[in-house]
């Protein structure tokens, strides 16, 4: 692949373009810098409630006609709602990847919004919301960031609180469209293949022309520092019980981002239930859990280290959460051998390898980067990866995971044979 062609237009839109060769496909993304941290009380949700809209068509492509468009040429599309960004793409056969850009450069401006979609949409993503409850886990995760972010917008679910969803009105959800859907607030990618500069001119065409709106409202709501561990503890019917536990860590733009980065990947090998990491052989090899987890990503403001553990039957959580508890002190106080560190350093490699196979992954990852700050973070992530020092593993370990710092949740089955026993 050669080096992106990386410009802005006048308007403000920013443009990323990868050419990539190896077969005749290219994906073609649309990222907005908005997500639920942009969100209010009274609104939350109204982020991913507007995505769902943005498939509902326009006066030149109806909901119908976009559908079979993208079908006909082979292709496939999506969107998605996260912390700090909304996305949508599609990837198509090289040849067809205008048919991408006319759809995105007309929803930009022309979404309908009309009021019978908005009603429908609202009870699927309602339904939407009620499956995930269904899940003890994922309510236990709700409440703890609830917890973990008084102040922030963090502290609500990307899907929004069921009270917001029903009362969310159609002009509500226009105006969030109307606020952070504009070229100023866009970044464009495509990673394919295609000629950059005939691409550029395309897309200058149909994008260029757009104007750009008034800055978006900055968000403002910093958290302020925790003063001591908070705790949730739920019961319901589900037999499984839960323990998770999360500690406040630095945004991407903090230097211990890639130490944050790291120690992950030590405690959890870069990838889920891998059979030789800490946690897994600590937790899952003991038998006291059937699945554990640690997890750190790149976010725009603070958020969370992870730990997620799914007990096993007879087992306790106060057992799990001393385990895990145990697991955090050692990797503070023990330097991690160097054959480990390489173990976990080949491990996030190949984790990265596999996200940018496709030119799907490799546009998605340029705009999230570029979303995080810069897209050129990602020409020196391994070399700053490899760069992380056992000692440097051990201090943020040391400085973040305290339990002044977290929150601790349990999901316990109700009237639990060990529960019962507690004073």
């Amino acid at each position: 692949m050669t080096d992106p062609l990386y410009t802005h237009l006048d308007n403000g839109l920013t443009v990323i373009l990868q050419r990539a060769t190896h077969a005749p496909v290219a994906s073609f993304w649309v990222t907005y810098r908005v997500g639920s941290r942009n969100e209010r009380s009274g609104e939350t949700g109204i982020s991913h409630f507007v995505e769902h809209l943005l498939f509902k068509g326009t006066p030149q492509f109806s909901a119908r006609a976009l559908k079979r468009a993208i079908e006909r040429e082979g292709g496939t599309w999506n969107g998605m709602t996260g912390m700090d960004a909304t996305k949508y793409y599609a990837t198509l056969p090289a040849e067809r990847l205008d048919l991408a850009l006319r759809i995105e450069s007309d929803r930009m401006v022309n979404a309908r919004f009309d009021a019978a979609d908005v009603q429908s949409e609202r009870t699927v993503i309602i339904a939407e919301r009620e499956g995930h409850e269904n899940s003890p886990g994922w309510r236990l995760g709700e409440e703890m960031r609830a917890l973990a972010f008084r102040v922030h917008p963090y502290h609500h679910a990307i899907i929004g609180d069921k009270a917001d969803l029903r009362t969310i009105t159609r002009d509500q959800l226009y105006r969030h469209y109307q606020t952070y859907y504009a070229p100023n607030n866009a970044i464009v990618v495509a990673s394919g293949d295609f000629a950059p500069d005939v691409l550029l001119a395309r897309i200058a065409d149909l994008f260029g022309v757009i104007p750009a709106a008034a800055p978006p409202p900055p968000v403002t709501r910093a958290e302020p520092p925790m003063a001591g561990e908070r705790r949730v503890h739920l019961t319901g019917p589900d037999p499984t019980a839960f323990v998770h536990m999360a500690y406040r860590t630095p945004s991407v733009s903090d230097p211990d981002y890639y130490s944050l980065t790291m120690l992950d990947a030590i405690l959890d090998g870069a990838s889920a239930q891998h059979r030789s990491s800490r946690l897994y052989q600590a937790l899952v090899e003991t038998e006291l859990a059937t699945a554990v987890s640690s997890s750190y990503g790149a976010s725009l403001d603070p958020y969370l280290f992870s730990f997620s553990a799914t007990v096993r039957d007879g087992e306790s959580p106060a057992d799990i959460e001393a385990a895990l508890q145990r697991e955090i002190e050692r990797v503070a106080g023990e330097p991690v051998a160097e054959r480990e560190m390489a173990k976990a350093l080949k491990q996030v490699q190949a984790q990265i390898a596999y996200v940018t196979e496709t030119v799907g992954g490799q546009a998605s990852r340029l705009g999230t980067a570029e979303i995080l700050g810069d897209y050129r973070m990602l020409d020196n992530l391994l070399a700053r990866l490899q760069a992380v020092t056992a000692a440097d593993i051990q201090r943020v370990a040391a400085t973040y995971l305290v339990p002044t710092q977290r929150v601790i949740g349990w999901y316990t089955p109700q009237a639990a044979a060990w529960e019962r026993s507690r004073p």
